[in-house]
């Protein structure tokens, strides 16, 4: 047996192992067809064996192989992935939050990388690292032309070590910086406190491990707070993560032993229900959950299932429409994958699952959930509520949009990069929520952006050229030409009196901007609380009692 074995080739072990693993699936699934699998896996090695003797160039196996692998899971949907070994690590951050480095977000700045975020208490921070400082070289090697990706395989490495970049900084020129890297732990809860007097606030950005107990622990905090009589969870922008962080958040408002959450799949093993284990922290408060488009998956159970129970309102934007259930398989070689395990359901019934990937389009496309196969569910007290497409919230907020300058002033880095000299000019500033700045200063902020690249077409401006376009098209264009041109003429805008036009919005953007620079990741919120419009509504809503009770129960009939 074993000089059998020393005769064969590599893409013989690949059918053999690919036989062996189909047989293990084969007795938990008895209904798959043996003939199909064993007949597609022998001429996918065919076609390996065969690229690999003979196609022109030489071919890298590992590479075309996950390429093969990425591909056929592509067609069943985003969720369902393939990670090999060396990506082990970012996995495992996904997972956990956690990974060895030195604290700090990066992003672009020209040819280089730069610090764009430093995280309190972590070595970046410690050692004065800054956002807007320019990474040159780590471990004397240049970084000219990496991108972020390269940069973050770098300055990410064993809790421990030490790793020595060299910066530089506008005013003060190069530095040098050796850090310690220690493990660097996301917290699922980047800040929590009260907006004011009377209203607490919870920032839930992720459910790795121990999100329940972050979001349990900011509520006992805040209830420390004599005054406290309302509560906002917000899970805006949260993609989700583990399954049952979802149910521990929800124990920390709803009271034992009841579901949350029920998974049903193709294999029985899936087919769970998940119920709070454990006795409440609050079940009376007044709560309200913000969410909006890029909320998914866990923060759609949370969401959805505080609303099921009627236990608060939601308010912000419909959801993404997450409703599927991943679990993760060890593979061979200490590869992994994440593959689509079942669909879950909120308690009253609904999947909020919006695409159907089960039917794809002709062109591979997937398509929605047609609103006429939207089911109808009832909240636990009679309220309607709608499979098949997101949360919906109980109050909808239209959001306004950045004006066109805002837009370019941002993209161009021009607001990031006052702040960075604002930072080097000042030592210290007010807390984030009472920070403002001066007209004088925002006078500096038009000095420093005089000459700059940061042009921008209104949407008028837009319009009017489509409309030229089509009357070229149309051949009227010459005898509306003189007129065209004197609205023309009177719609260019004029970027001094559109800074003075939107000041107020410049000006919140510096405040939170430079804000960051002081007090990091909690100036974000504190900075931002007045114009966030989500923020507000709640507020509104809380002071309105009768408003708020009457938004948990069923619209009477007339």
């Amino acid at each position: 047996m074993k000089s059998y074995f020393k005769k064969l080739h590599w893409y013989q072990y690949v059918l053999i192992v690919s036989v062996i693993g189909f047989l293990s699936f084969k007795a938990v699934n008895n209904v798959t067809n043996y003939f199909e699998i064993s007949k597609n896996l022998d001429i996918f090695a065919s076609v390996y064996r065969e690229v690999n003797t003979y196609y022109v160039d030489d071919v890298d196996a590992g590479k075309l192989m996950k390429k093969g692998i990425d591909e056929m899971l592509n067609s069943l949907d985003p969720y369902t992935n393939y990670f090999s070994e060396a990506e082990a690590e970012d996995f495992r951050f996904q997972m956990t939050g956690q990974y060895g480095g030195i604290g700090a977000q990066i992003g672009t700045k020209g040819d280089y990388i730069m610090v764009t975020d430093p995280y309190e208490g972590y070595p970046a921070q410690k050692e004065d690292m800054r956002a807007g400082d320019i990474i040159i070289d780590i471990e004397g090697k240049s970084t000219k032309g990496k991108n972020t990706s390269d940069i973050s395989k770098l300055l990410k490495g064993s809790p421990g070590t030490k790793v020595k970049i060299t910066i530089k900084r506008e005013g003060e020129g190069e530095l040098i910086k050796t850090l310690t890297r220690q493990e660097i732990h996301i917290n699922n809860v980047p800040y929590s406190g009260m907006i004011n007097d009377h209203t607490g606030y919870i920032r839930l950005a992720s459910f790795t491990n121990d999100a329940g107990k972050e979001v349990k622990d900011a509520l006992v905090e805040l209830k420390k707070n004599s005054g406290l009589n309302s509560v906002i969870l917000d899970v805006r922008g949260n993609p989700g993560g583990l399954l049952h962080e979802s149910v521990n958040i929800v124990n920390v408002f709803i009271p034992q032993n009841q579901e949350v959450v029920s998974t049903r799949g193709k294999v029985n093993e899936w087919d769970k229900s998940y119920k709070t284990l454990n006795p409440a922290i609050d079940t009376e408060i007044p709560l309200v959950v913000l969410t909006n488009r890029s909320s998914a998956s866990a923060s759609e159970i949370v969401s959805g299932s505080i609303q099921d129970l009627d236990r608060g309102v939601v308010i912000g934007l419909k959801t993404f429409g997450k409703g599927l259930v991943q679990s993760t398989r060890q593979l061979s070689y200490n590869t992994q994958m994440k593959v689509t395990t079942a669909k879950y359901y909120t308690p009253s019934g609904r999947c909020i699952q919006a695409l159907d990937y089960s039917h794809r389009n002709e062109d591979g496309s997937v398509g929605a959930v047609p609103d006429s196969l939207k089911k109808e569910f009832k909240t636990k007290s009679g309220r309607k509520v709608y499979d098949g497409g997101g949360v919906d919230p109980d109050v909808v907020v239209t959001h306004s949009s950045y004006s066109k300058l805002a837009e370019s002033l941002i993209s161009k880095q021009l607001i990031f990069d006052f702040a960075t000299l604002y930072r080097l000019k000042h030592d210290k500033i007010v807390s984030a929520k009472e920070f403002h700045i001066t007209d004088l200063e925002f006078d500096d902020f038009k000095k420093f952006i005089a000459g700059k690249d940061y042009d921008y077409m209104t949407a008028s401006e837009k319009a009017l050229v489509e409309f030229k376009k089509k009357a070229e098209e149309e051949k009227y264009f010459d005898a509306i030409k003189d007129q065209y041109e004197i609205l023309n003429k009177n719609l260019k805008h004029d970027k001094d009196a559109d800074l003075v036009k939107n000041k107020t919005e410049i000006t919140e953007l510096l405040e939170e901007e430079i804000a960051r620079r002081y007090y990091f990741q909690k100036a974000r919120y504190e900075a931002s609380f007045k114009n966030d419009e989500d923020v507000q509504e709640a507020l509104k809503v809380f002071a309105d009692k009768a408003r708020y009770e009457s938004l948990l129960k069923p619209i009477a009939k007339k």
